[in-house]
């Protein structure tokens, strides 16, 4: 079949290398791609926001399937755009409704979801700019550290944990009466901070069956030791060392099922993944946060564990046949380190020159950031490359993906030298 990827970055090009695997898949256009994509697919200049240029890519290139790479298509309704319009309902979309998508597009719905369904999550209130003042009172019963999130997409920037009580409540007039994330923090979540170690749990479903591909944990963090300003993410580990079987049990019991089962409560079209965002709180997991995509970069570790053929996945997903499917997992680690550009998550350059490409071996490089100048790659980001690699261990994963950054070079760039620190 001929298939239509959406997105540009790390995540997509993943995507991209596991379903060239695949014996369905003839042919593969990404909109817009990057250098990475370019090199085994065919990218479209394309953006995939602009639904009606979509249509006419669909079908001037006689797509059979599109797979939404990330979130901003999805809460724009790209999905239902396909189902509303006679030329397009036919061809599957992988990923949610519009209100599917709401799960990531506004933490309100997703805490309210969350607490119907009875889904381990933290305490929390949401406020607008009218109710600034309860907001700040409401900060008052809360102890140190203290949660704030932007209610809307903010590009992986919108939340801020404080640990100064006035801080906080700056922050929140900041966000609301001064907009300071846009649109994105006309309404903002307060929630308790919950004190554990992060996960990534991935889900695969067709609306009514699901799978679980493995776990992820990824560093968002700028700076080793996890400080500093959030980023996209700075690398990922699979699987998680601490995620064992009662753990990964109570998440499946507590956590994905009741996640499925409420998106058919409320007969919510969702065919696609569910990131969860999770916390292990003394071996108890809770929820931090829904995504309708997957994660980027724990993309770059989760797909090339997966034996099985995706684009198989995806057309059961599209007939509601995921129960007919048996997920095959290497047993082996895989991680992915993140070379960003020098001044990321803050103001960058980009169009610096790459070099060292060619050299790396026994790893895969995954561009994230990056496009075609006269013929050579050069940065176009603030991340640029995930360099991702096998091993028994993590620990010998990870040691690998070192040894090939130390062979490449670009003006400024810049890495984690700690990931999976906290693993050991």
């Amino acid at each position: 079949m001929n298939i239509l990827l959406l997105g540009s970055g790390g995540r997509e090009h993943a995507l991209a290398w596991k379903m060239l695997q695949s014996n369905k898949c003839q042919n593969l256009y990404i909109a817009p791609g990057n250098a990475g994509t370019s090199q085994i697919a065919t990218n479209i200049e394309l953006n995939p926001n602009d639904f009606e240029a979509i249509k006419k890519a669909v079908i001037e290139k006689e797509i059979n399937m599109v797979v939404v790479g990330p979130e901003d298509p999805l809460v724009n309704g790209i999905y239902d755009f396909f189902q509303n319009d006679e030329e397009l309902n036919q061809i599957p979309v992988i990923g949610p409704s519009k209100v599917g998508a709401q799960l990531e597009g506004s933490k309100e719905f997703a805490k309210e979801f969350l607490v119907k369904n009875n889904i381990p999550t933290a305490r929390y209130e949401s406020f607008t700019a009218e109710t600034v003042e309860n907001g700040c009172k409401f900060l008052e019963t809360l102890e140190s550290p203290y949660v704030l999130k932007a209610d809307g997409l903010a590009a992986g920037k919108g939340v801020l944990i404080l640990n100064d009580l006035e801080e906080a409540k700056a922050e929140l007039r900041s966000m609301l009466v001064d907009a300071k994330f846009g649109n994105a923090s006309s309404k903002v979540v307060i929630e308790e901070f919950l004190d554990g170690i992060e996960l990534s749990c991935f889900v695969l479903t067709d609306g009514k069956n699901y799978k679980v591909l493995p776990t992820a944990k990824d560093y968002k963090r700028i700076g080793e030791g996890d400080i500093g300003l959030n980023t996209g993410g700075m690398g990922a580990v699979s699987p998680v060392p601490f995620a064992d079987a009662v753990l990964l049990e109570k998440i499946e019991t507590r956590i994905v099922k009741p996640t499925i089962q409420g998106l058919q409560n409320e007969n919510i079209d969702y065919k696609g993944f569910v990131f969860i965002g999770l916390i292990n709180v003394k071996g108890e997991p809770m929820v931090i946060e829904y995504n309708v995509r997957m994660g980027d970069p724990e993309t770059e570790v989760v797909m090339p564990r997966l034996k099985s053929d995706l684009v198989e996945i995806f057309d059961a997903i599209a007939k509601q046949e995921l129960d007919k499917i048996t997920l095959e997992i290497d047993e082996r680690s895989a991680t992915t380190i993140m070379v960003v550009s020098g001044g990321y998550p803050e103001d960058y350059e980009k169009g610096k020159e790459i070099s060292g490409l060619e050299t790396i071996e026994d790893s895969l490089v995954f561009h994230a950031g990056t496009k075609l100048e006269n013929g050579k790659v050069v940065s176009n980001g603030g991340r640029v490359l995930a360099i991702t690699s096998y091993g028994n261990s993590f620990d010998e994963a990870i040691k690998k993906s070192y040894q090939n950054i130390n062979k490449l070079h670009f003006d400024k760039m810049n890495y984690r030298k700690d990931i999976g620190f906290d693993l050991t």
